[in-house]
């Protein structure tokens, strides 16, 4: 027997890190979601452990980056090897962020934090729940689920979010393709306690003859091993599942690592194969896909779980703003415009990675050995590449929601809103002038509109006053209950950063041109950015265009 159920106009199926980013999005909007995952109970183990500076922002934006940094465990620099000599080094600390590092920690624990905070925003997850059957027409979609008693229940929602893994049953109900490619070889994952002769604020990365290994620190003497397995996986008794012993390991290391790496002991270790494949769409009418469901490839870099965890972020706000502020239904069609392109490059950059790693001749070894040292010695070359790992460089200036106007400096519309130090004049809610940072400011449930004015608050003469006001009441009636706007200037010469490092001056992350605006989006990238005095009405239309009910703007060009 089928039973009705409640109709949440989001259903969110898969409550690994994807789904549990995707729904706090939505919580934080007041979205009423529903999220189940078909597992009884969290995971004991996974192989995602890195978290980039990129995604560490995004937490603190969402003020909950506190007990990830608490738990996780910090690595400043990459080390690359090819036959025992190091290749390249690659020290993260020159990033303009408050995380010059990739932080370390298991998957797991980073599920659990999401989900714990998710339970302070009144969603819980719904576990041991299968989905059997979906559909959707013009009004919805209609999910067939399961429950962890054996009841069946029709869940009708809005939407649907597939964040159900690489296996993901959303996408084989649709009968949607996967292209790419299954790898020859499978990886071996192991957590062991070693003694090494490197600082644990490093990692490293071994390529030679033998193949690809990589340690990766836990601190407290604990590393995480992979490597890629070429052989046969071993036998093993009928019914059990073959898995890396410590033997094995040791082994590994001695041929690829070339270094007095010593193993002794391991808690957990595991085989898995390696896929390089990715959704033609990740919209389909009403179903969105993200993570694993839409994309899968090698771990090299550390960028897949850090993709979902954005991509759901990047999905969360235009929803909301579909669902409760009336904005066109368009505006989720920029969710495959912005995010396929970056699935296709990261896809593209990991496959590349495995291979220069695993190269043990050719031109891929002369590569590794030869022309990436003296690349990587270059500066611009050096920085590009911190950019890239972190995820600091990824942007969306072709966005059709990319509004640019030409200013003296500071980042451009489509880029992420760098972090600085300001004074704030005044703000929402009788925000008590003085110092403080663009992270504070920022609210994932909200726009903000950023006015950057003279250093006494105001800008020369009635004229400018008298823009800056008209600009920020005709973007308050478009977008009403969804703006905060911050009026802020540079901050003094005594002024100093309030939480610590990583935040540069404003002139120096934003330029100097006063006044200024910067509309910039819930999910922390500038939508569009101007001069009140020139860019007023091209900001209006853009905002009635994109994020307006429809009709509310009109009359309000001026």
């Amino acid at each position: 027997m089928t039973v009705a159920s409640s109709s949440p106009p989001v259903l969110i199926v898969g409550a690994g890190p994807t789904g549990l980013a995707a729904a706090l999005s939505l919580a934080r909007a007041r979205i009423p979601v529903r999220l189940i995952d078909r597992a009884h109970e969290p995971g004991r183990h996974t192989r995602a452990i890195g978290i980039q500076a990129r995604t560490l922002e995004l937490f603190e934006q969402h003020r909950i980056v506190e007990p990830f940094l608490a738990l996780g465990h910090r690595a400043h620099v990459a080390n690359l090897y090819s036959n025992g000599q190091r290749r390249a080094r690659l020290d993260f600390d020159p990033l303009f962020t408050r995380y010059p590092y990739l932080l370390f920690l298991d998957q797991t624990v980073t599920e659990r934090i999401l989900a714990e905070h998710l339970a302070t925003l009144g969603v819980e997850i719904e576990r041991g729940c299968e989905l059997l059957e979906v559909t959707q027409g013009s009004a919805g979609v209609n999910a067939e689920v399961r429950g962890a008693s054996g009841r069946i229940e029709s869940i009708r929602s809005v939407y649907l979010i597939a964040a159900d893994g690489a296996h993901s049953t959303v996408r084989h109900k649709l009968e949607m393709k996967f292209d790419g490619e299954t790898l020859a070889q499978s990886f071996l994952l192991a957590d062991v306690a070693a003694s090494t002769p490197w600082p644990e604020d490093e990692f490293h990365v071994f390529a030679s003859g033998d193949g690809l290994a990589a340690l990766f620190p836990f601190g407290a003497g604990r590393w995480r091993l992979i490597a890629d397995h070429k052989a046969m996986l071993p036998a093993a008794p009928e019914g059990a599942v073959p898995v890396p012993t410590l033997e094995e390991c040791r082994t590994i290391v001695g041929q690829r690592v070339h270094h007095p790496v010593s193993l002794a002991q391991m808690t957990w270790s595991s085989y898995f194969s390696v896929n390089s494949r990715m959704v033609r769409q990740l919209r389909m009418e009403r179903i969105f896909f993200a993570g694993d469901a839409a994309h899968v490839h090698s771990p090299a870099g550390a960028q897949g779980m850090n993709t979902g965890i954005q991509e759901a972020f990047n999905l969360g706000w235009k929803l909301a703003r579909v669902l409760t502020g009336g904005a066109p239904e368009r505006l989720l069609d920029t969710y495959h415009a912005e995010r396929h392109p970056i699935e296709r490059l990261v896809l593209q950059q990991t496959s590349f990675m495995t291979q220069l790693a695993e190269a043990d001749h050719g031109p891929m070894k002369l590569l590794r050995e030869r022309v990436m040292p003296a690349l990587v010695a270059l500066g611009p070359l050096r920085d590009a590449a911190r950019q890239a790992v972190s995820e600091l460089s990824i942007q969306y200036r072709r966005s059709p929601l990319t509004l640019e106007r030409v200013l003296d400096a500071g980042p451009r519309a489509g880029e992420r809103a760098p972090d600085a130090l300001v004074r704030v004049i005044d703000g929402p809610l009788g925000q008590a002038p003085g110092k403080g940072r663009i992270f504070d400011l920022l609210d994932p449930a909200s726009f903000s509109l950023l006015l950057l004015v003279d250093e006494d608050g105001k800008h020369a003469g009635e004229n400018g006053e008298a823009a800056l006001k008209c600009l920020v009441d005709a973007i308050e009636r478009l977008l009403p209950q969804a703006l905060r706007v911050w009026r802020l200037a540079d901050a003094s010469n005594g002024d100093t950063t309030p939480a610590g490092e990583g935040a540069p001056p404003l002139a120096e992350s934003y330029g100097r041109t006063r006044p200024a605006f910067y509309l910039v989006r819930p999910d922390g990238y500038i939508c569009a950015r101007g001069r009140p005095s020139s860019d007023l009405n091209a900001l209006l239309r853009h905002c009635e265009a994109w994020f307006a009910p429809n009709g509310m703007a009109q009359g309000n060009t001026v």
